[in-house]
């Protein structure tokens, strides 16, 4: 039976845990303390992955699994969520001591906001301010004067900002702070938050959906439940910079289908609603998901009377649909919870992640009838 407590504790956990492009460490350890329980085996592959695998036929003999070369033709499941998340990099550090950064991520200064950020050195990890400037100021400050309304109306980028640490040069050299270092939003603007039937907060993206994939695990644990075909539950590294880690495991795990977890956008414009059920992507900016995939979805969906939603989607990308679109997986899906303010406060439904966790394991326990027989 689900613990709501604990899977919100977890996502609390999760989204207080800084996980930048290319440096998901400490996401990543949460994630194994959680997965090594409910799987058949457990490992970080060569682009940091972690991998879950649970086996159709009990717990394996020996790590041929891990990899396609070895594993033979498969027919296996690859279910992604991303560890990290939207974020800065620095790009020079200026003789005053502020630093100077560029976006992890499709992402500008607006979507979060000015204020707390945690620079995260090689020796030390502190909190430093995101700042414009001060707004009383008139053109002779002309960084300044662009971004406001009524005067020069630009819209705020990266160039404009920038980062007080209130230390100095030598005192950012000690903590391990250079151009390529990672900066992230700080934890103060971390928090969960309560709204109504709703919970808020940065970088649900894609912490929920990666809440979701480990209570999918736990859930098969629970009730002694075997997948009808071999199942990797990967959690994935830079993904907002091009779906890198889940291109890799599509290509090295062994599988036919790639199925990405994500959240997804509400917006009038695809038909979809944050008040509704899970959003199934038929296609988005890079791919056409695979109809038999996106139909199955969308019958077990129903079947448990969560009222999904189709969607097509326009400027989104997925794990799966960059595998797909670059031949590293001949078949992908995607199944995301409703969201509010995609890539900036997100919010979703507080049962989107049991939601979600229901459906995957349905469409893994369950015998795809229309595929019997299929090989890869």
């Amino acid at each position: 039976m689900a613990d709501p407590d604990a899977t919100d504790e977890l996502l609390k956990e999760l989204l207080q845990t800084y996980g930048p492009c290319g440096q998901e460490d400490e996401v990543r350890a949460v994630c194994a303390r959680e997965l090594q329980p409910v799987v058949d085996d457990m490992w970080t592959d060569d682009a940091g992955n972690l991998v879950g695998y649970v086996a159709a036929g009990g717990p394996p003999g020996g790590t041929a699994h891990r990899h396609r070369s070895t594993a033979g033709q498969s027919t296996a499941t690859r279910v992604m969520a991303h560890m990290d998340e939207l974020s800065m990099l620095v790009k020079r550090v200026e003789p005053d001591g502020t630093l100077h950064l560029t976006q992890l991520g499709t992402m500008y200064p607006g979507n979060f906001g000015l204020g707390p950020v945690a620079v995260l050195g090689e020796h030390e990890t502190f909190t430093a301010v995101l700042t414009l400037g001060s707004e009383h100021t008139t053109k002779e400050s002309p960084r300044i004067w662009q971004t406001k309304p009524d005067k020069g109306d630009q819209s705020l980028d990266w160039h404009h900002v920038y980062v007080f640490t209130g230390r100095s040069v030598e005192e950012l050299a000690a903590a391990g702070v250079h151009p390529g270092t990672r900066v992230c939003v700080e934890r103060s603007k971390r928090t969960l938050v309560e709204i109504g039937g709703y919970v808020g907060c940065y970088f649900l993206d894609d912490r929920a959906a990666v809440t979701a994939l480990l209570r999918a695990a736990a859930v098969l644990r629970e009730r002694g439940q075997r997948p009808v075909d071999d199942v990797y539950l990967v959690f994935t590294t830079n993904e907002e910079i091009g779906g890198v880690g889940g291109s890799y495991a599509s290509g090295a795990l062994p599988g036919t289908l790639t199925l990405a977890l994500e959240v997804g956008p509400t917006e009038r414009e695809y038909g979809t609603t944050v008040a509704g059920g899970p959003v199934v992507g038929y296609s988005d900016a890079l791919c056409v998901y695979d109809k038999d995939v996106a139909d199955r979805l969308m019958e077990i969906a129903t079947g448990h009377g969560f009222e999904p939603q189709a969607a097509a989607l326009g400027a989104f990308m997925s794990d799966a649909s960059h595998s797909k679109a670059n031949g590293l997986t001949p078949r992908a899906g995607l199944l995301c919870m409703p969201t509010l303010s995609t890539h900036g406060y997100e919010v979703i439904p507080r049962r989107a992640i049991e939601e979600i966790a229901a459906v995957i394991v349905d469409y893994v326990v369950q015998r795809d009838e229309t595929r019997s027989g299929a090989t890869g």
